[in-house]
């Protein structure tokens, strides 16, 4: 119930991003239900990435609406991937045809913002050379991936891949693990980082499409193996 009036206060404009929610008493009175149930929907919404709450008083207090889509897309992904509802190889597969279709239509971007984007990638890159750990290692590489996905100037191709890349945390923390030599895979994987974002820079974005798709390919061989 309160679900569908959020949904439909979003949808007629009288909800939008930042507004706060009614508090849950007046939720309660509107709907005639309890402040338990009240309180089980917002709970439900935090979990879709559509609001977000702060208990006590005060102005910050209450649930406010956001728009976090790659947040319920993500866990959604992460908990069939547990139950290996879907293989890792077909989620691999997506991976590859969004990272490529997202850089092979980098073409039709305003050059401005590409630069801005490569700008950002090339920042990404740079950090990881500076010899971080493992764990922050991996959270580049994921950013840096999201970062060139936003070339395709699409909102839900970038939304997807921020979830997917989310939703393999666990499984590539556990494949690395069994990597014999670390170290210099990770070195490989740079290199190919930094071709890929030249190629992207100097505008061949079908050979940087090509370079990805081998990249990704390259990694998954090596954590599966």
């Amino acid at each position: 119930m309160v679900l569908e009036w959020v949904e439909a206060r979003l949808r007629d404009g009288e909800l939008s991003v930042g507004d706060k929610l009614p508090a849950e008493r007046a939720l309660a009175e509107l709907f005639e239900i309890s402040r338990a149930s009240v309180r089980e929907g917002i709970r439900v919404l935090d979990a879709l990435g559509l609001v977000s709450s702060e208990v006590g008083s005060g102005p910050r207090s209450g649930a406010t609406v956001v728009s976090e889509p790659s947040h319920a897309l993500a866990w959604a992904l992460r908990m069939h991937v547990a139950t290996q509802a879907l293989p890792m190889a077909d989620i691999v597969d997506m991976r590859v045809l969004l990272e490529t279709q997202s850089m092979k239509s980098a073409g039709r971007s305003d050059p401005a913002v590409r630069d801005e984007i490569c700008g950002r990638a090339r920042q990404i890159l740079q950090r990881m050379d500076e010899g971080v750990s493992e764990e922050l290692f991996h959270a580049l590489d994921a950013e840096f991936h999201v970062t060139l996905g936003e070339l395709s100037g699409n909102v839900v191709m970038v939304t997807i891949l921020t979830s997917l890349r989310t939703a393999v945390v666990g499984y590539v923390a556990e494949g690395v693990a069994r990597i014999e030599d670390w170290p210099k895979l990770r070195r490989r994987l740079q290199a190919q980082h930094w071709e890929i974002l030249e190629a992207a820079t100097r505008g061949d974005h079908a050979a940087a499409a090509e370079l990805l798709r081998e990249h990704i390919l390259d990694f998954q061989a090596a954590v599966a193996s």
